[in-house]
C-alpha cells in the first residue's frame, strides 16, 4: 500500500490538503475525529484542515482494515510495538530480531550494542549530547570559516546560474533570490551553550540511573509530547531540527535553510590546519551539495520562504526534466557487481544532481 520511494520525490503530486470530513469520506474505515481527539489536547472538529502525503496509502490501508479480522489487527499493532522496542531489549530478543531481519531484509548482523545505544541517545537527546561534544571536540572558529565558505560557494552558484542557457530570465532571477535567502545554520544552536536553557529544554523528561526500559519509554513519550505541543503554534523557523554531533549536512525545503552540524566540521571534511584546496574539496563540496538541493527535483517545488508552489514556468520545467533525465540515465547504467543490481537513477536523482552541483560550485 506504500508509494514507491521514487514517486515520493514529487511533493506536489502527493501533497493533498483537505478537511477531516473529506478524509472521513475518502477513508471511512477509520474514525479519524475520534482517533485524533484521543491524544490531541485541542478543539478538533470535522472542518479541521489536515495534510495527507500519499493519500492512496490511506485508501489501501482502509481496505485492508475492512477485510481483516479485528483480532489479527490487534495482534499486528502489538507486534509492531514490540518490534519497535526490541532493539532496547535483552539479548534473547535481539537474537530473534536478527533472525527475523535476515529472512525479511537480508540483514546478516546487527551493529554492536554500544553503537546502537550511542546513536539512539544522540538522536533522542541530541542537544544534551551536542553540548558535551562541542565543549571538548569543536573549534568554535570553524563557524566563521564555514560561513565565509558558504558565501563564496553561493557566489559560485549564482555565477553558474547566470551562465545556464535553459532557464528563462524571470525564473533565473527568482532562483537567485531563493539562493540568497537561504539561512545558514552552522555548528550548533546557541541553546546548548546556556546551561539554564538546556536544563529547561529537558525539564519534563524523567531519567533514572537504574531503569533502562523505563527511560526509553519516557524519552519516547517526551519526544511525542514535544511534537504534539507544536499544534496551533506558529512555526519556529529558527529552531534546529537536527543534533549537533552528527556527521551529516542538510537542506530543509520548508525553511529554505542549509545546516552544517559541528559533527561534519571535522577532519576529513574540514580542518583549520588544512590548505584551502582540501577544505573546498571536502566541506566545500558538501556546502555546494546542500545549496543545490534547493533546486533539485524536490527542492525546486518550494519558494524562498519554504512554501510549496510552482515558481518555474512550464518551459523551464520541461528543460529541467530533459536534463535530469540525462542524469537518471547515466546513474542507471552503474552496476553494483557485488549484488548484480543497477542503481535506480530515478530514485537517486536528487542526490546525484546535488553531487554534481556541489563539485562544480566548489571547484569554481
Amino acid at each position: 500500500a506504500s508509494l514507491p520511494e521514487a514517486d515520493r520525490h514529487d511533493t506536489s503530486a502527493i501533497y493533498r490538503k483537505l478537511t477531516l470530513q473529506e478524509l472521513q469520506t475518502i477513508v471511512p474505515q477509520i474514525k479519524w475525529l475520534e482517533y485524533l481527539r484521543s491524544f490531541l489536547d485541542a478543539d478538533i472538529n470535522e472542518q479541521e484542515p489536515v495534510v495527507a502525503y500519499g493519500l492512496s496509502y490511506f485508501i489501501e490501508m482502509g481496505k485492508i482494515l475492512a477485510e481483516t479480522d479485528r483480532r489479527v489487527i490487534h495482534n499486528y499493532v502489538l507486534w509492531r510495538l514490540i518490534m519497535s522496542l526490541s532493539p532496547h531489549m535483552i539479548d534473547d530478543y535481539q537474537k530473534e530480531r536478527v533472525e527475523f531481519r535476515k529472512i525479511l531484509q537480508g540483514v546478516l548482523s546487527e551493529r554492536h550494542r554500544w553503537s546502537q545505544c550511542v546513536e539512539w541517545t544522540n538522536k533522542k537527546l541530541g542537544m544534551a549530547v551536542g553540548a558535551l561534544f562541542i565543549r571538548d571536540n569543536f573549534n568554535h572558529d570553524s563557524k566563521e570559516t564555514a560561513l565565509t565558505m558558504i558565501h563564496t560557494i553561493r557566489e559560485a552558484f549564482n555565477e553558474l546560474l547566470a551562465e545556464n542557457d535553459w532557464m528563462d530570465d524571470e525564473t533565473r532571477a527568482v532562483a537567485k533570490e531563493k539562493a540568497d535567502a537561504m539561512n545558514e545554520r552552522i555548528g550548533y544552536p546557541q541553546l546548548i551553550t546556556n546551561k539554564e536553557e538546556l536544563i529547561k529544554e529537558y525539564a519534563s523528561l524523567n531519567v533514572t540511573k537504574t531503569e533502562f526500559m523505563t527511560n526509553v519509554l519516557n524519552i519516547l513519550k517526551y519526544d511525542a509530547e514535544q511534537n504534539l505541543q507544536k499544534l496551533r503554534q506558529p512555526v519556529d523557523k529558527d529552531k534546529w531540527s537536527t543534533e549537533p554531533a552528527v556527521v551529516n549536512a542538510f537542506y530543509n525545503p520548508n525553511k529554505n535553510d542549509i545546516v552544517f552540524p559541528a559533527g561534519i566540521l571535522q577532519p576529513l571534511f574540514y580542518s583549520q590546519h588544512f590548505p584551502k584546496s582540501l577544505n573546498y574539496g571536502g566541506i566545500g563540496v558538501v556546502i555546494g551539495h546542500e545549496i543545490t538541493h534547493g533546486f533539485d527535483d524536490k527542492g525546486r517545488q518550494f519558494d524562498k520562504d519554504g512554501n510549496m508552489m510552482q515558481w518555474w514556468n512550464n518551459a523551464t520545467i520541461r528543460a529541467f526534466r530533459e536534463r535530469t533525465q540525462c542524469i537518471i540515465d547515466q546513474y542507471s547504467r552503474y552496476k553494483i557487481d557485488e549484488v548484480g543490481l543497477y542503481v535506480n537513477g530515478r530514485m537517486t536523482q536528487g542526490e546525484n544532481i546535488a553531487d554534481n552541483g556541489g563539485l562544480k560550485q566548489s571547484f569554481r
